[in-house]
């Protein structure tokens, strides 16, 4: 298991970090989830399982920018 929480950081910061993290992989695990649907769906309800799955990746990428906001001191000190 791999943390990205950075040592000394303040409790705060570490709680937001980790709750970036947990809510990006809820978001990615939702996109895989709604993928699987696309594949097996019949053919009148491919329309609404493809915008499903497009909905889940608005979602999946609006949570990595809070994860990389949550990881800003990161990108600052590179």
């Amino acid at each position: 298991m791999t943390f990205l929480i950075q040592p000394g950081a303040r409790p705060n910061q570490v709680q937001l970090q980790a709750l970036a993290l947990s809510t990006w992989r809820d978001a990615e695990l939702l996109v895989r989830l709604r993928w699987d649907t696309f594949l097996v769906a019949d053919r009148a309800s491919r329309p609404g399982a493809f915008g499903a799955y497009l909905a889940a990746l608005d979602a999946e990428a609006m949570a990595a920018d809070e994860l990389a906001y949550a990881h800003a001191d990161l990108a600052n000190a590179a």
